[in-house]
């Protein structure tokens, strides 16, 4: 038996806010706009959070007034997408983005924690943010005890993947070197 594909109604970023500011959606339901569908983000559990205060803690250690680091608040990637990354780095801003959500010119990293939604994350969202040109990305495995590492965007994905253990260290370069051991991470 064959399946029929019946046609999706696809949501601009300002559709979905209307939802919201109308009751049809609320804002604590734990949703995300991805490519105009309305998605329900994957529970966070006891490893999930502890792996996003730990990176929070560390990278507020080192990046005092070089970056603003938000944690899981929404970026607005071009009309129809507005995920909810766990962790963002943002060039620094004044009014700390108070009009406006941040977007890819914006974003100087882009930090993903999965345990149950590794795949969707690696396979949905990691080509998403390469799409919108967002230069690197970091989707931390808790299962495996593993970072992967995007850089370089062309396309919908990255020219450089990296996957790094327990022994390997994290780098970013922002106005300094910043060093992560990723054995602190889990």
């Amino acid at each position: 038996m064959s399946q029929v594909k019946l046609p999706t109604k696809k949501f601009t970023i300002a559709e979905y806010h209307q939802m919201i500011t109308l009751g049809v959606l609320k804002e604590d339901e734990n949703l995300e706009l991805i490519k105009g569908e309305i998605i329900a983000m994957s529970p966070v559990g006891f490893k999930h959070s502890s792996c996003v205060n730990k990176l929070n803690y560390l990278l507020n250690l080192n990046l005092a007034n070089q970056a603003i680091i938000s944690v899981q608040n929404p970026i607005k990637l071009k009309d129809n997408s507005e995920p909810q990354p766990d962790l963002v780095l943002l060039k620094f801003s004044q009014d700390f983005y108070n009009l406006r959500l941040p977007q890819p010119e914006d974003i100087l990293l882009v930090i993903e924690v999965a345990d149950t939604s590794i795949e969707y994350d690696r396979n949905v969202k990691i080509p998403l943010y390469a799409e919108n040109k967002i230069s690197e990305v970091w989707l931390i495995d808790l299962n495996q005890k593993l970072v992967e590492v995007y850089q370089n965007p062309e396309n919908n994905y990255y020219k450089i993947r990296q996957k790094l253990g327990n022994k390997d260290i994290l780098n970013l370069i922002i106005d300094s070197k910043i060093t992560v051991n990723i054995k602190d991470l889990f």
